[in-house]
């Protein structure tokens, strides 16, 4: 069962879209196994965005991450990574699908709602980034046989 990062942004919570983005993922049959509400300190804004460290833009980034605290989640499922970055959309909310969570929610490149990991093992290093192991939960299968075919899943 693959595992990914889903960061909800400030913007999320500044408009009071926290349960509606959440309730798309679980409605989706997405397993939350982990969450929490924490502010970005630098040092895990620059580790979490290091990749866009030196880009002109970054020091607004920062500063909008910073604004309010994020919601992370560990989110669970078959293909998680892929099927929240398809439910995600693509970054700029002005193009992104309707539909799809920026597509719906989001106007902007930066203000884009959310943060979703995009691949396994970028997946596991961000899930270690902003968990710890006792903060990820692992509750049994309790709707697996509902959602996937017994072959897609060991149940």
């Amino acid at each position: 069962m693959e595992r990914t990062l889903v960061l909800l942004k400030p913007s999320v919570v500044k408009r009071m879209l926290m349960g509606e983005i959440i309730s798309r993922f679980e409605r989706k049959g997405l397993r939350i196994i982990g969450m929490k509400m924490l502010y970005m300190t630098d040092e895990l804004v620059e580790e979490h965005y290091s990749h866009l460290k030196d880009k002109p833009f970054f020091p607004l980034l920062k500063k909008s991450m910073q604004q309010t605290p994020i919601v992370a989640m560990c989110v669970e499922g078959v293909e998680v990574v892929r099927v929240v970055r398809a439910m995600a959309g693509v970054t700029n909310g002005r193009n992104a699908a309707i539909g799809t969570i920026r597509g719906d929610y989001a106007m902007s490149n930066q203000q884009n709602i959310v943060h979703a990991s995009d691949g396994v093992h970028v997946a596991k290093e961000e899930i270690n980034r902003f968990f710890k192991p006792e903060e990820v939960f692992d509750f049994g299968d309790l709707n697996f046989s509902s959602l996937y075919a017994v072959d897609e899943v060991d149940m």
